[in-house]
């Protein structure tokens, strides 16, 4: 099968969207599911949140961060990604909750929170609120790719105010939360603000889905990197999650687990930057 690149954007400076052909991806994605992408023969094995499925394609965000996603980014419309696998992890209930919020604030928490509110708005009784949060107005992504078209209430913040509302999503969604009544929450995005809105939901008595995005090597459940705490037991996010209850999560063990390749990563980066110099 080959998986081309059908379509290519720039969403910010950092921050990219690629369709992609994938068709046993395409037809069986469920909204929280992942796929893993192997950009080169024997190359890494990232997982990557799925925007859409439309026929046999699929739309992805990613960020050029690590070796692999630039690796991604140097790749143009009409090429080919080595292997796309999935898809894989376990789905929240898609099913009428009544009144929910959506919360992202990263490229990985903005795919996920269109691909919720698309589907979870088409079931009668739910009335959909999105929440997507950038730093400054630099940062937004185009129109076109912000959630507003999925759902029935749409907020933007950014958090020097220069777009939208002020602020980060929490402020956003406490401000929700003392003045509606909100059945359901989902986040997704950066850990660190997953823990305060697993905090801040608890507060309010108040279910949270959080994406707990932990570092994996192969995905399918053999390596044990991605382990998660829930309510003490251990639970592998690329077969169990990577939504959980974000009230059961243990947060510090989360967070400490996302330092144990840095040394790792800086040393791919450097070889890539090695390999790419003259390269033109």
């Amino acid at each position: 099968m080959k998986h081309t690149i059908t379509r290519k954007e720039v969403l910010n400076g950092a921050d990219f969207l690629i369709d992609v052909v994938a068709p046993g991806v395409a037809k069986r994605f469920v909204p929280g599911n992942f796929c893993v992408l192997i950009t080169i023969p024997n190359g890494e094995r990232i997982p990557m949140s799925i925007q859409k499925a439309e026929g046999d394609t699929i739309s992805l965000f990613f960020k050029k961060l690590g070796k692999t996603s630039f690796e991604l980014d140097m790749k143009k419309v009409g090429d080919e990604i080595y292997k796309i696998i999935g898809p894989m992890g376990s789905p929240p209930p898609i099913k009428k909750y009544g009144t929910v919020v959506f919360a992202s604030d990263l490229v990985c928490g903005h795919a996920e929170n269109w691909a919720m509110c698309d589907i979870l708005r088409k079931i009668p009784g739910n009335h959909i609120i999105s929440i997507q949060s950038f730093p400054t107005s630099a940062d937004v992504y185009p129109d076109k790719e912000l959630c507003e078209p999925v759902a029935d209430e749409f907020i933007l913040a950014t958090e020097d105010g220069s777009r939208g509302v002020k602020g980060h999503y929490l402020d956003v969604l406490e401000k929700l939360l003392k003045e509606r009544k909100i059945d359901q929450v989902f986040a997704g995005g950066g850990i660190p603000p997953l823990q305060k809105i697993s905090e801040l939901t608890k507060k309010y008595n108040v279910p949270v889905y959080t994406t707990v995005r932990q570092i994996m090597v192969d995905a399918t459940g053999m390596c044990g990197s991605c382990r998660v705490f829930i309510d003490g037991e251990q639970k592998l996010a690329c077969i169990d999650g990577p939504m959980f209850d974000g009230h059961k999560v243990d947060w510090e063990a989360a967070i400490s687990r996302l330092t144990m390749f840095k040394s790792k990563e800086a040393v791919a980066m450097d070889c890539l930057n090695e390999k790419m110099k003259g390269v033109k």
